[in-house]
């Protein structure tokens, strides 16, 4: 079961993602820290005095002499002495492989007269715990910071730096790549000046493709050793599936061509041996789940809409989604073989609520009060509401929600109560069964992490102007914690840092404090817990857990969500041992008998409120008009339902379906979902995704008409009512943008 928040407002919409606002694209592999003031003792960027609705004091357990001894033992702390970097970015190398490069850089002041800057780079091989200066091996040569470290999909072992040189003194420039994880280097002069990143194919690491300052797309098939530029004048690109390649570019080579929606869009097959072009005045496009989007401007200075592909570009389809001003854009936010979540932008009016769903968007429900929260006096409406992107830019949260595929159910977020989110000071809250409840676990802005696939959580307070030297651990999911105090000598906290996955058993722990002479220095304080948590899990550890389950007994329905049953093999929530990093999610489908809620309404058929019965609409023509759907040839005249993609029922419920022939195979076999709101992000962690399809009774060619949310309050749910970012040389980022952006 693949869960996913979604936290909303707008009327009612906000959609919550894992990641930094403003970046168009996110590297799980790598994280940045960055020093607010290098000339002495950090200050805060901004002073908020908080407020609070009520004193709540979290389960905290004493910290045994034993447990202090093991732990001071397995600490290691780092200082970088020397060191006035004004930022740190951390890039795992490889799974399991406890390589990590550390990138130092600081900028030359924008009015200063000298250019560029310096950088250091370190190399770890023990998960942090040490690191040793390797910036020999690339000659002290100083590594452009917005590029950083480019490390290889999957396991492998390759790493790109690239070279910050000026672009008037030198034809081209610099690169370092890696093929052992940084214990070597080796130095390759490029024939252009790469505009962005170098990219990766997502299977095969030899494969690299960029643009260069002046338009260029570059391809190399060996690991940067030699490079052909197989195209100019592009704008945009992204890998496809295979080895297909799609970029965006202007023909005539004018300035801003993408800002007019002049662009066309090319493929390529065969690495840049043959192209064909397959969209035309384009503003931009993505690529995500099977699906290809491009967004269109009709004519000069009419506003975008966008068009949908499922055959990888041979054929478009018009989405029927509100059009786009150039003020505004789509993203499209999450996709499978199934569906696509997209966003709208439009203006919101200021109120956000937090709703969730559990059925990819069936149904919405407000998210339940803690039982260890009182909302006060006087308030009508009471719910949890968690704060997402716009609270961590506002620096009301230091973190965004998190959750991963390893922690089965497991949700930490900040969040406040009452009829929507508030600017009281938030404390942090944990759900373990996906969304469906959730308590109170620590008082005020932390940073959290999740290690040994859930269990082991720990966290550091966010104090803002003051250092902290604690870090606090549960092994129970967030009921009880204990604290213990990693160093003597107190630090201003930059951040968490753990390997991606929730294997690792360690966590470092990022910041600086003032050196003798009042410099700061950066420090890194790395604890590996896995000396404290000896015990392996046995199968008495374990318990088997039925997802979604109201609690209702063992009733044929219960559980069932999407036409089928989900039971997970998860830790018990007492258990003190360890997972492992072979510890492998253990799950079990179980097809579920169809109801009448596994199939949605038919076009021109809609749900009565209070009614499971699909209705059919009044004032349409009852003329037989055909239609295409999944390749074959439908009239309107149905029973009325549909089953919902994805769904996995068997058996039970079956409506009367028409009879069809074969039309071929023209139809885009997909949904999509539109939610209007403000700005939008994505967070992976409980199930949603949502949408109705209409077939048109007008034409061949099938419509895609979008459901609404509309928030209940009386039952305090919401229901349905009828009714990827290409990589740019443009180097710039639209701040309300998400993973994948269609403007």
């Amino acid at each position: 079961m693949r869960w996913q928040l979604v936290v909303c407002c707008g009327p009612w919409l906000l959609l919550l993602s894992h990641g930094v606002l403003s970046r168009p694209t996110r590297d799980s592999r790598a994280v940045t820290f960055v020093r607010n003031d290098r000339s002495g003792p950090v200050r805060s960027r901004s002073r908020r005095s908080w407020t609070s609705a009520e004193s709540f004091i979290s389960c905290n357990l004493p910290l045994s002499q034993s447990e202090h001894g093991v732990l001071d033992e397995n600490t290691h702390e780092t200082g970088f002495h020397g060191d006035d970097g004004s930022s740190f970015t951390l890039t795992w190398v490889g799974d399991g492989t406890g390589v990590i490069l550390l990138l130092s850089t600081i900028s030359a002041p924008i009015d200063s007269f000298f250019e560029g800057g310096s950088s250091r780079l370190y190399r770890s091989i023990d998960y942090g715990k040490s690191f040793r200066d390797i910036s020999s091996l690339i000659n002290n040569t100083f590594i452009r910071k917005d590029f950083a470290v480019s490390a290889g999909p999957g396991n492998s072992q390759q790493v790109i730096l690239t070279a910050d040189l000026p672009i008037t003194e030198t034809p081209g420039g610099i690169i370092f790549t890696s093929d052992d994880a940084g214990l070597s280097f080796k130095s390759i002069t490029l024939p252009f000046h790469p505009a962005q990143p170098i990219t990766f194919h997502f299977q095969i690491p030899s494969y690299l493709v960029t643009i260069s300052i002046d338009g260029g797309l570059w391809i190399s098939l060996d690991f940067g050793n030699r490079w052909m530029k197989i195209h100019e004048g592009v704008n945009s690109f992204m890998w496809g599936s295979d080895i297909t390649l799609y970029f965006s570019y202007s023909p005539k080579g004018t300035v801003e061509a993408d800002r007019r929606g002049d662009l066309s869009l090319k493929r390529t097959k065969d690495l840049g041996k043959t192209f064909s072009t397959i969209a035309q005045n384009i503003f931009s496009f993505g690529y995500i789940g099977g699906f290809l989007f491009t967004s269109v401007m009709a004519k000069m200075g009419s506003p975008r809409v966008l068009y949908v592909s499922s055959d990888h570009g041979d054929s478009f389809n018009k989405a029927l989604l509100p059009s786009a001003s150039t003020e505004q854009f789509y993203s499209v936010l999450d996709g499978d073989e199934y569906m696509i979540f997209m966003h709208v932008d439009t203006p919101g009016d200021g109120l956000i609520r937090t709703v969730i769903s559990f059925d990819r968007g069936g149904e919405w429900r407000l998210l339940t009060k803690p039982d260890n929260v009182d909302c006060g006096k006087g308030m009508n409406n009471c719910n949890l509401h968690i704060h997402g992107e716009t609270s961590l830019y506002n620096g009301i949260t230091p973190m965004l929600p998190l959750s991963d595929p390893a922690a089965i159910g497991l949700v930490i977020a900040h969040g406040s109560t009452g009829d929507s989110i508030s600017s009281m000071r938030p404390d942090v809250y944990i759900s373990r069964d996906g969304g469906y409840t959730w308590k109170r676990t620590l008082k005020g802005p932390h940073h959290y992490s999740i290690l040994d696939s859930g269990g082991l959580i720990v966290a550091v307070e966010s104090r803002r102007d003051q250092q902290v030297n604690s870090i606090k651990f549960s092994t129970d999911e967030g009921q009880c914690w204990k604290s213990y105090n990693f160093t003597d000598h107190p630090i201003f906290l930059a951040g968490l840092a753990s390997e991606p996955g929730a294997k690792t058993m360690n966590i470092s722990v990022w910041g600086y404090r003032p050196e003798d002479d009042d410099q700061p220095m950066w420090v890194a304080v790395t604890i590996d817990f896995q000396h404290l948590l000896t015990r392996e899990c046995g199968d008495l550890d374990y318990v088997e857990w039925l997802a979604h389950s109201t609690g209702g007994g063992v009733s044929e329905a219960n559980g069932c969500v999407l036409g089928y049953k989900e039971t997970f093999r998860r830790l018990r929530s007492q258990s003190v041992c360890r997972n492992g990093r072979d510890y492998v999610v253990s799950r079990k489908h179980t097809p579920c008998q169809c109801t009448i809620h596994d199939y949605m309404c038919d076009y021109g058929y809609y749900r009565h409120e209070n009614s499971s019965e699909c209705v059919k609409e009044t004032g349409l023509s009852d003329k037989p008009k055909e239609s295409c759907e999944n390749g074959e040839e439908v009239e309107p005249q149905t029973s009325g339902y549909q089953k919902i993609p994805s769904d996995k029922c068997e058996g039970g419920f079956t409506p009367k379906l028409p009879n069809a022939r074969n039309c071929g195979n023209n139809s885009l076999n997909r949904i999509l979902a539109y939610v209007g709101v403000g700005i939008a992000v994505l967070l992976l962690i409980t199930i949603t995704v949502i949408v109705v399809r209409r077939v048109s009774a007008i034409q061949r060619t099938p419509d895609y008409h979008f459901s609404a949310l509309q928030l209940n309050e009386d039952n305090q749910s919401t229901r349905q009512d009828s009714g990827s970012l290409a990589n740019s040389n443009q180097g710039s980022c639209e701040t309300d943008s998400d993973d994948v952006l269609i403007e």
